[in-house]
């Protein structure tokens, strides 16, 4: 047969990855602050979408006093900020200043309010409608922002630099010192090799090591320290308490660690009670003194779906919707600038802007559907554990929700990535539920792994000194009493993952628990 070209018509189906599709999915993996991010920067970009507003916040009760019956309502902001802040003359108060340094308007409205009625919002407090509110504006009207008040939180840096200016006067040690600042971690300890720090900045590292000796001395005691012995060799120092004996027993942390006294006395000769004295001493330090000056954030973790137990013996699941974006396509902006006289490139970007908020609109309503189906799906399969606890916990993996709700599994992993279940048995990730089976000896289905965790530490909690239970043990009374089949290198890697130390140090920990005055 000669080869030769020739033209053919084939007919194929592909699935091609669009902009939409690909930000569709990664919408599923956000977090409900991401996502609110995200649809924040949306609406700053697209003139067509706007916030739904909350309907019970757009009326609000009229009960009106006396004389002003006719009198408009306050604005809803109004009625929102006096619940949430205190008054002007509170806030005043609490600054221990007067209210005409904070707000100056609030003088020249004082005579005001005399003639003025009263309104009554729906926590009961009184309101003027003339009044500012309680943010140092009138109604209507940009307040104060009650932010700039609060009084900026010193950084570990800003604390350190402060002192090193007046303890370090060369430049050149002070340029050392300002690199050792920018080296150190949040529990305040140097993170970087001194050579390092010596060849980066060109100098010696005897030079490096006489700066960090002045800089340990600043406050707070402890750090500029390279380990946990360092700095509490720093404070102990600090505390004219650092003599030889201290000092070995400083030295020997690790034998402090696993509760072999007998072998720290002989290495310090200590008696019982100086070794009490010393612990006691140890343990007023502080391993972390750059935590004090942590001042990062802390976001609460708010779940995305409820579970809550219904009628009939059945769980009622439903998404929290304080934390679902609601926007809106306003197509009567859309239909009234399109009747203008527009240029091809208005023209195009309305289109453009059009799409776009549709896409997200509709994507916002399927991430919604898609968390509704698989948190259902969860709670389906789990029902033991939300009737009993953890030791019923099912062996669950993300091909048996996939199935089930006939999406594919990295679906399922991206909405249950960063998302959060409240049900009667606490706050939950969903991705806790998914875990390894373990497989029984007497054929009454597979152990969820988190299951055998929780019955190790129950085994490990009750056990009495003279009787510490090795890994062997607990894998022999998990198949006698469970009927569960595990090798004593899992119940190892099950117990150091619960941060349980071995048979040997929990037998040393309990013997000084009951050994005064060690174990007081």
């Amino acid at each position: 047969m000669a080869l030769k070209p020739r033209l053919e018509i084939r007919q194929s189906q592909s699935l091609t990855l669009t902009p939409q599709l690909m930000q569709s999915i990664k919408l599923l993996q956000l977090s409900h602050l991401e996502l609110n991010n995200f649809v924040q920067e949306e609406l700053l970009a697209n003139p067509l979408l706007e916030r739904e507003e909350n309907p019970s916040n757009a009326q609000t009760e009229d009960i009106a006093g006396d004389g002003i019956g006719n009198e408009a309502a306050p604005a809803p902001d109004l009625i929102e900020s006096g619940q949430n802040l205190s008054s002007a003359q509170e806030i005043a108060t609490d600054m221990d200043t007067d209210v005409s340094n904070i707000y100056p308007e609030q003088v020249a409205q004082d005579s005001m309010r005399a003639s003025t009625g009263t309104l009554l919002d729906r926590t009961g407090a009184s309101s003027s409608p003339g009044a500012p509110s309680a943010s140092g504006g009138q109604a209507g009207t940009p307040g104060a922002d009650i932010d700039q008040y609060v009084a900026h939180q010193m950084t570990l840096a800003d604390h350190l630099s402060e002192q090193i200016c007046l303890m370090v006067e060369d430049p050149k040690c002070r340029l050392i010192a300002r690199n050792l600042i920018d080296n150190l971690d949040e529990g305040g300890y140097l993170a970087a090799d001194l050579t390092t720090i010596a060849a980066q900045l060109g100098t010696d590292v005897e030079q490096v090591e006489k700066v960090l000796k002045t800089v340990q001395g600043v406050d707070p005691v402890g750090v500029f320290a390279r380990d946990l012995r360092e700095c509490l060799a720093l404070q102990l120092a600090e505390k004219n308490r650092l003599d030889p004996m201290m000092e070995n027993f400083v030295n020997n942390l690790d034998l402090v660690a696993k509760h072999d006294f007998e072998t720290l006395t002989q290495i310090t000769g200590a008696t019982r009670e100086d070794m009490a004295d010393m612990l006691e001493e140890i343990r007023q330090l502080d391993p972390r003194p750059g935590r004090a000056f942590d001042g990062a954030p802390v976001h609460a973790i708010v779940p995305d779906v409820f579970v809550r137990e219904g009628p009939n013996a059945q769980w009622m699941i439903e998404l929290n919707s304080d934390v679902l974006p609601k926007v809106l396509v306003n197509r009567t902006y859309y239909a009234s600038v399109t009747k203008r006289k527009l240029k091809s490139a208005e023209k195009e970007f309305l289109v453009d802007c059009l799409q776009t908020a549709n896409w997200l609109t509709r994507s916002l309503d399927q991430r919604a559907h898609t968390i509704l189906k698989v948190a259902t799906e969860i709670v389906r399969m789990q029902d033991e554990f939300l009737l009993h606890g953890v030791t019923h916990l099912k062996p669950m993996t993300l091909k048996n929700v996939a199935d089930a709700i006939q999406m594919h599994e990295s679906t399922v992993s991206r909405v249950t990535a960063n998302k959060y279940i409240a049900t009667p048995r606490g706050l939950f990730e969903m991705k806790y539920f998914f875990t390894t089976a373990l497989s029984s000896s007497q054929g009454n289905g597979d152990h969820s792994a988190e299951s055998v965790r929780h019955l190790i530490k129950q085994m490990i909690d009750r056990e009495e000194v003279s009787a510490i239970l090795s890994d062997d043990t607990i894998a022999d009374r998990l198949r006698e009493n469970h009927g569960i089949e595990v090798a004593r290198r899992t119940v190892a890697k099950y117990r150091e993952g619960l941060n349980i130390p071995s048979s040997v140090v929990r037998r040393r920990q309990k013997k000084a628990q009951q050994t005064s005055p060690l174990g007081a």
